[in-house]
Protein backbone atom coordinates (compact mmCIF):
# COMPACT_ATOMS: atom_id res chain seq x y z
CA UNK A 1 0.00 0.00 0.00
CA UNK A 2 2.90 2.55 0.55
CA UNK A 3 4.21 2.22 -2.63
CA UNK A 4 0.59 4.08 -3.93
CA UNK A 5 1.85 6.78 -2.05
CA UNK A 6 4.96 6.99 -3.88
CA UNK A 7 3.34 6.90 -6.86
CA UNK A 8 1.10 9.88 -6.44
CA UNK A 9 3.94 11.31 -4.89
CA UNK A 10 5.96 10.98 -8.58
CA UNK A 11 2.68 12.31 -10.00
CA UNK A 12 2.19 15.01 -7.48
CA UNK A 13 6.04 16.50 -8.20
CA UNK A 14 6.10 16.27 -11.79
CA UNK A 15 2.48 17.75 -12.30
CA UNK A 16 1.26 15.34 -14.23
CA UNK A 17 -2.15 15.34 -15.48
CA UNK A 18 -3.69 11.60 -15.43
CA UNK A 19 -2.14 8.25 -13.79
CA UNK A 20 -2.98 5.38 -15.57
CA UNK A 21 -2.75 1.56 -14.50
CA UNK A 22 -2.97 -0.75 -16.91
CA UNK A 23 -4.21 -3.95 -15.33
CA UNK A 24 -3.75 -6.58 -12.45
CA UNK A 25 -3.96 -4.26 -9.46
CA UNK A 26 -4.92 -7.14 -7.90
CA UNK A 27 -4.05 -10.72 -8.04
CA UNK A 28 -7.73 -12.20 -8.07
CA UNK A 29 -11.03 -11.27 -9.34
CA UNK A 30 -12.81 -11.21 -5.79
CA UNK A 31 -9.35 -9.98 -3.72
CA UNK A 32 -9.53 -10.44 0.29
CA UNK A 33 -11.29 -7.00 1.88
CA UNK A 34 -8.05 -5.98 3.36
CA UNK A 35 -6.63 -4.93 -0.23
CA UNK A 36 -9.55 -3.40 -1.85
CA UNK A 37 -10.44 -1.80 1.16
CA UNK A 38 -6.96 -0.97 2.01
CA UNK A 39 -6.66 0.78 -1.70
CA UNK A 40 -10.11 2.45 -1.05
CA UNK A 41 -9.06 4.11 1.81
CA UNK A 42 -5.28 4.95 0.84
CA UNK A 43 -6.86 6.43 -2.09
CA UNK A 44 -9.71 8.35 -0.35
CA UNK A 45 -6.79 9.98 2.31
CA UNK A 46 -4.59 11.29 0.05
CA UNK A 47 -4.52 14.80 0.26
CA UNK A 48 -3.80 16.07 -3.16
CA UNK A 49 -4.00 17.36 -5.45
CA UNK A 50 -6.01 14.91 -7.22
CA UNK A 51 -5.58 14.15 -11.07
CA UNK A 52 -7.87 11.43 -12.36
CA UNK A 53 -6.82 8.10 -12.05
CA UNK A 54 -7.69 5.07 -14.48
CA UNK A 55 -7.77 1.43 -13.09
CA UNK A 56 -7.89 -1.26 -16.31
CA UNK A 57 -9.40 -4.51 -15.09
CA UNK A 58 -6.68 -7.30 -16.17
CA UNK A 59 -6.46 -10.81 -16.63
CA UNK A 60 -5.51 -11.56 -13.46
CA UNK A 61 -8.62 -9.58 -12.43
CA UNK A 62 -10.33 -9.24 -14.90
CA UNK A 63 -14.15 -7.37 -14.50
CA UNK A 64 -16.60 -9.83 -14.33
CA UNK A 65 -20.62 -9.69 -12.82
CA UNK A 66 -18.62 -10.85 -9.65
CA UNK A 67 -15.33 -9.07 -9.18
CA UNK A 68 -13.81 -6.18 -7.07
CA UNK A 69 -14.96 -3.60 -10.47
CA UNK A 70 -18.57 -4.84 -11.13
CA UNK A 71 -20.85 -1.79 -10.27
CA UNK A 72 -22.43 -3.34 -7.41
CA UNK A 73 -18.78 -4.40 -5.60
CA UNK A 74 -18.51 -1.84 -2.59
CA UNK A 75 -15.41 -1.01 -3.57
CA UNK A 76 -16.62 1.23 -6.52
CA UNK A 77 -18.40 2.91 -3.51
CA UNK A 78 -15.58 3.65 -1.71
CA UNK A 79 -13.52 4.73 -4.07
CA UNK A 80 -13.46 8.83 -4.84
CA UNK A 81 -14.86 10.63 -7.72
CA UNK A 82 -11.31 11.45 -9.15
CA UNK A 83 -10.57 7.82 -9.72
CA UNK A 84 -12.35 5.50 -12.55
CA UNK A 85 -12.93 2.34 -13.26
CA UNK A 86 -12.76 1.14 -16.98
CA UNK A 87 -15.51 -0.60 -17.29
CA UNK A 88 -16.57 -0.39 -20.52
CA UNK A 89 -14.51 -2.03 -23.72
CA UNK A 90 -15.61 1.26 -25.83
CA UNK A 91 -14.00 3.63 -22.72
CA UNK A 92 -12.91 7.31 -23.54
CA UNK A 93 -11.87 10.17 -21.17
CA UNK A 94 -11.49 13.55 -22.22
CA UNK A 95 -8.39 15.02 -20.21
CA UNK A 96 -8.14 18.43 -21.97
CA UNK A 97 -9.38 19.22 -24.92
CA UNK A 98 -6.97 18.30 -27.19
CA UNK A 99 -6.10 14.97 -25.19
CA UNK A 100 -8.63 11.90 -25.12
CA UNK A 101 -7.40 8.85 -23.48
CA UNK A 102 -8.72 5.35 -24.45
CA UNK A 103 -9.17 2.13 -22.56
CA UNK A 104 -10.74 -1.46 -22.47
CA UNK A 105 -10.90 -3.91 -20.08
CA UNK A 106 -10.04 -7.84 -19.96
CA UNK A 107 -13.37 -10.07 -18.92
CA UNK A 108 -11.91 -13.29 -18.21
CA UNK A 109 -8.48 -14.74 -17.50
CA UNK A 110 -7.77 -15.52 -20.94
CA UNK A 111 -8.30 -14.58 -24.32
CA UNK A 112 -7.51 -13.97 -27.84
CA UNK A 113 -8.99 -10.59 -28.37
CA UNK A 114 -6.69 -8.02 -29.37
CA UNK A 115 -7.45 -5.14 -27.15
CA UNK A 116 -5.42 -2.73 -28.44
CA UNK A 117 -6.59 -3.00 -31.86
CA UNK A 118 -10.28 -2.85 -30.83
CA UNK A 119 -9.58 0.67 -29.44
CA UNK A 120 -11.17 3.33 -32.33
CA UNK A 121 -8.94 4.60 -35.16
CA UNK A 122 -8.09 7.97 -35.32
CA UNK A 123 -10.25 9.94 -37.90
CA UNK A 124 -9.22 12.37 -40.83
CA UNK A 125 -8.40 15.69 -39.29
CA UNK A 126 -8.52 14.24 -35.68
CA UNK A 127 -4.97 16.59 -34.36
CA UNK A 128 -5.79 15.43 -30.79
CA UNK A 129 -3.15 13.72 -28.87
CA UNK A 130 -4.80 10.01 -28.27
CA UNK A 131 -3.34 7.98 -25.73
CA UNK A 132 -4.21 4.10 -25.36
CA UNK A 133 -4.29 1.89 -22.41
CA UNK A 134 -5.20 -2.13 -22.29
CA UNK A 135 -3.66 -5.20 -20.98
CA UNK A 136 -2.16 -8.09 -22.79
CA UNK A 137 0.92 -9.44 -24.14
CA UNK A 138 3.21 -8.02 -27.33
CA UNK A 139 4.37 -11.46 -28.29
CA UNK A 140 3.90 -12.51 -31.65
CA UNK A 141 5.93 -15.32 -33.06
CA UNK A 142 4.29 -17.96 -34.79
CA UNK A 143 3.02 -20.96 -32.49
CA UNK A 144 3.11 -18.70 -29.54
CA UNK A 145 0.31 -18.80 -26.75
CA UNK A 146 -0.37 -15.73 -25.44
CA UNK A 147 -3.43 -13.95 -23.08
CA UNK A 148 -5.24 -10.98 -24.96
CA UNK A 149 -2.17 -10.53 -27.37
CA UNK A 150 -1.38 -7.04 -28.49
CA UNK A 151 0.26 -5.99 -32.07
CA UNK A 152 3.27 -4.45 -31.95
CA UNK A 153 1.95 -1.92 -34.45
CA UNK A 154 -1.36 -1.38 -32.81
CA UNK A 155 -0.20 2.12 -31.39
CA UNK A 156 0.32 2.78 -35.16
CA UNK A 157 -2.53 1.64 -36.70
CA UNK A 158 -4.91 2.86 -34.25
CA UNK A 159 -3.37 6.41 -34.71
CA UNK A 160 -2.82 6.84 -31.01
CA UNK A 161 0.78 8.84 -29.57
CA UNK A 162 0.96 6.36 -26.99
CA UNK A 163 -0.03 3.07 -25.71
CA UNK A 164 0.11 2.36 -22.43
CA UNK A 165 0.07 -1.64 -21.56
CA UNK A 166 0.66 -4.15 -18.79
CA UNK A 167 1.26 -7.59 -18.22
CA UNK A 168 4.99 -8.08 -17.83
CA UNK A 169 6.73 -7.37 -14.29
CA UNK A 170 10.06 -5.56 -16.08
CA UNK A 171 9.96 -2.22 -17.49
CA UNK A 172 10.23 -1.93 -21.31
CA UNK A 173 9.34 -0.12 -24.18
CA UNK A 174 8.58 -2.64 -26.84
CA UNK A 175 8.94 -0.61 -29.80
CA UNK A 176 11.79 1.94 -29.14
CA UNK A 177 12.39 2.24 -32.87
CA UNK A 178 8.60 3.53 -33.83
CA UNK A 179 7.11 6.93 -33.62
CA UNK A 180 4.11 5.58 -31.12
CA UNK A 181 5.90 4.25 -27.73
CA UNK A 182 4.36 1.20 -26.27
CA UNK A 183 5.61 0.61 -22.71
CA UNK A 184 5.31 -1.97 -19.96
CA UNK A 185 5.45 0.01 -16.79
CA UNK A 186 6.37 -2.97 -14.65
CA UNK A 187 5.33 -3.89 -11.40
CA UNK A 188 5.93 -1.00 -9.21
CA UNK A 189 7.56 -3.10 -6.37
CA UNK A 190 9.46 -5.92 -7.73
CA UNK A 191 7.76 -9.94 -6.96
CA UNK A 192 10.74 -11.91 -7.49
CA UNK A 193 14.58 -12.27 -8.32
CA UNK A 194 13.65 -12.14 -11.96
CA UNK A 195 12.94 -9.02 -12.62
CA UNK A 196 15.48 -7.06 -12.68
CA UNK A 197 13.32 -3.73 -13.96
CA UNK A 198 10.88 -3.97 -12.08
CA UNK A 199 9.87 -1.23 -9.10
CA UNK A 200 9.78 1.78 -11.53
CA UNK A 201 6.49 3.66 -13.29
CA UNK A 202 6.52 5.12 -16.83
CA UNK A 203 6.55 8.90 -16.47
CA UNK A 204 5.39 10.28 -20.03
CA UNK A 205 5.65 13.52 -21.55
CA UNK A 206 3.65 14.08 -24.44
CA UNK A 207 3.67 17.55 -26.22
CA UNK A 208 1.68 17.30 -29.77
CA UNK A 209 0.36 15.05 -32.02
CA UNK A 210 3.35 13.03 -34.45
CA UNK A 211 5.81 14.14 -31.88
CA UNK A 212 7.25 10.89 -30.39
CA UNK A 213 6.65 11.17 -26.45
CA UNK A 214 9.29 11.23 -23.94
CA UNK A 215 9.16 8.03 -21.22
CA UNK A 216 11.23 7.58 -18.74
CA UNK A 217 11.08 5.22 -15.80
CA UNK A 218 10.92 6.41 -12.42
CA UNK A 219 11.72 4.00 -9.33
CA UNK A 220 8.79 3.88 -6.80
CA UNK A 221 10.06 0.62 -5.10
CA UNK A 222 11.14 -0.15 -1.60
CA UNK A 223 12.54 -3.34 -1.90
CA UNK A 224 15.21 -4.81 -4.38
CA UNK A 225 15.92 -8.53 -4.98
CA UNK A 226 19.73 -9.58 -4.45
CA UNK A 227 20.86 -13.04 -5.02
CA UNK A 228 23.67 -13.72 -3.80
CA UNK A 229 25.94 -17.13 -4.23
CA UNK A 230 29.25 -17.19 -1.94
CA UNK A 231 32.04 -18.92 -2.44
CA UNK A 232 34.52 -17.81 -0.11
CA UNK A 233 34.02 -16.00 3.50
CA UNK A 234 35.25 -12.68 1.56
CA UNK A 235 32.30 -12.53 -0.16
CA UNK A 236 30.35 -13.32 2.88
CA UNK A 237 31.99 -10.78 5.18
CA UNK A 238 31.42 -8.18 2.28
CA UNK A 239 27.22 -8.78 2.21
CA UNK A 240 27.13 -7.04 5.76
CA UNK A 241 28.31 -3.91 3.92
CA UNK A 242 25.90 -3.49 0.86
CA UNK A 243 23.64 0.05 1.36
CA UNK A 244 20.62 -0.45 2.16
CA UNK A 245 20.59 -4.10 3.06
CA UNK A 246 17.13 -3.68 5.33
CA UNK A 247 15.65 -2.87 1.72
CA UNK A 248 17.07 -6.01 0.33
CA UNK A 249 15.13 -9.32 0.00
CA UNK A 250 18.02 -11.48 0.24
CA UNK A 251 18.52 -14.85 -1.46
CA UNK A 252 22.23 -16.26 0.09
CA UNK A 253 23.12 -19.57 -1.41
CA UNK A 254 26.67 -21.22 -0.09
CA UNK A 255 28.91 -22.94 -2.33
CA UNK A 256 32.13 -23.47 -0.29
CA UNK A 257 34.38 -24.88 2.36
CA UNK A 258 34.78 -23.40 5.40
CA UNK A 259 36.57 -24.87 8.63
CA UNK A 260 35.39 -25.02 12.43
CA UNK A 261 36.25 -21.58 13.07
CA UNK A 262 34.72 -19.97 9.63
CA UNK A 263 31.74 -22.21 10.14
CA UNK A 264 31.08 -20.38 13.21
CA UNK A 265 31.39 -17.14 11.56
CA UNK A 266 29.33 -18.13 9.07
CA UNK A 267 26.83 -18.70 12.03
CA UNK A 268 27.22 -15.38 13.54
CA UNK A 269 27.11 -13.27 10.10
CA UNK A 270 23.67 -15.14 9.44
CA UNK A 271 22.07 -14.43 12.78
CA UNK A 272 23.16 -10.58 12.36
CA UNK A 273 21.77 -10.75 8.53
CA UNK A 274 18.50 -12.38 10.00
CA UNK A 275 18.15 -10.86 13.44
CA UNK A 276 17.06 -12.63 16.81
CA UNK A 277 14.31 -12.44 19.12
CA UNK A 278 15.68 -9.57 20.69
CA UNK A 279 16.90 -7.85 17.48
CA UNK A 280 16.29 -6.41 13.94
CA UNK A 281 18.02 -8.45 11.27
CA UNK A 282 20.72 -6.26 8.70
CA UNK A 283 18.44 -7.76 5.83
CA UNK A 284 14.68 -6.63 5.02
CA UNK A 285 14.62 -10.44 4.18
CA UNK A 286 16.98 -13.06 4.39
CA UNK A 287 16.50 -16.61 2.53
CA UNK A 288 19.34 -19.09 2.98
CA UNK A 289 20.56 -22.77 0.83
CA UNK A 290 23.11 -24.28 3.22
CA UNK A 291 23.33 -27.18 0.98
CA UNK A 292 26.54 -26.81 -0.77
CA UNK A 293 28.47 -25.68 2.80
CA UNK A 294 30.57 -27.85 2.78
CA UNK A 295 32.67 -28.13 6.36
CA UNK A 296 36.26 -29.12 6.46
CA UNK A 297 37.42 -31.96 8.09
CA UNK A 298 39.59 -32.16 11.33
CA UNK A 299 40.24 -29.66 14.09
CA UNK A 300 42.61 -27.84 12.30
CA UNK A 301 45.06 -26.48 15.35
CA UNK A 302 41.76 -23.98 15.92
CA UNK A 303 41.48 -25.22 19.82
CA UNK A 304 43.48 -23.55 22.40
CA UNK A 305 46.67 -25.27 23.81
CA UNK A 306 45.59 -24.72 27.64
CA UNK A 307 42.64 -27.07 27.61
CA UNK A 308 42.25 -30.26 30.32
CA UNK A 309 44.24 -33.75 29.48
CA UNK A 310 40.46 -35.22 28.76
CA UNK A 311 39.46 -32.87 26.59
CA UNK A 312 43.02 -32.57 24.76
CA UNK A 313 42.68 -36.56 24.53
CA UNK A 314 39.10 -36.03 22.94
CA UNK A 315 40.11 -33.98 20.12
CA UNK A 316 43.32 -35.60 19.10
CA UNK A 317 41.12 -38.75 19.30
CA UNK A 318 38.53 -37.40 16.75
CA UNK A 319 41.46 -35.46 14.66
CA UNK A 320 43.08 -39.47 14.62
CA UNK A 321 39.29 -40.75 13.73
CA UNK A 322 39.18 -38.88 10.86
CA UNK A 323 42.57 -38.98 9.64
CA UNK A 324 42.17 -42.78 9.39
CA UNK A 325 38.31 -43.29 8.38
CA UNK A 326 37.54 -43.88 5.03
CA UNK A 327 34.37 -43.49 4.92
CA UNK A 328 32.92 -39.47 4.13
CA UNK A 329 30.07 -40.00 7.08
CA UNK A 330 32.07 -41.01 9.85
CA UNK A 331 34.13 -38.10 8.74
CA UNK A 332 31.32 -35.62 8.84
CA UNK A 333 29.93 -36.78 12.54
CA UNK A 334 33.73 -36.63 14.34
CA UNK A 335 33.92 -33.48 12.45
CA UNK A 336 30.72 -32.30 13.96
CA UNK A 337 31.55 -33.69 17.11
CA UNK A 338 34.33 -31.30 17.25
CA UNK A 339 32.35 -28.46 16.11
CA UNK A 340 29.82 -29.24 18.89
CA UNK A 341 32.90 -29.36 21.48
CA UNK A 342 34.29 -26.28 20.15
CA UNK A 343 31.00 -24.21 20.39
CA UNK A 344 30.72 -25.28 23.83
CA UNK A 345 34.16 -24.41 25.00
CA UNK A 346 33.67 -20.58 23.33
CA UNK A 347 30.00 -20.98 25.25
CA UNK A 348 32.01 -21.30 28.80
CA UNK A 349 34.82 -18.54 27.89
CA UNK A 350 31.63 -16.37 27.50
CA UNK A 351 29.72 -17.09 30.27
CA UNK A 352 32.84 -16.95 32.32
CA UNK A 353 34.12 -13.87 31.30
CA UNK A 354 30.65 -12.33 32.26
CA UNK A 355 30.98 -13.99 35.97
CA UNK A 356 34.54 -12.19 36.26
Amino acid sequence: MEVVDRILDVGRRNGVSAVLCAGDLFDDPTPIEDFWEGLARRLRDHPGPHVPIFLVPGNHDPLTTESVWASTHPFRARLPNWVHVVDRDDFSYDLTADVVLYASPCRSKAGERDLAMALPTREVGDKRIRIGCVHGCTFDMDGYQTNFPICRDAGVLRGLDYLAIGDTHSFRDVTESSPVPTVYPGTPEPTNFDEPRAGSVALVALFRHGMRPRVEAEPVGFWRWLDVRCHDMNQLRTLLTTPDLDRQVVRLRFDMSVSLSEENEVERILRELQGTEAAHGRAGILLVDKTDLRLQPGSNGIFPEDLPPVVRDTITRLDRLIEEADDDGEKLRATRALGHLYKLLQNLDALSGKMR
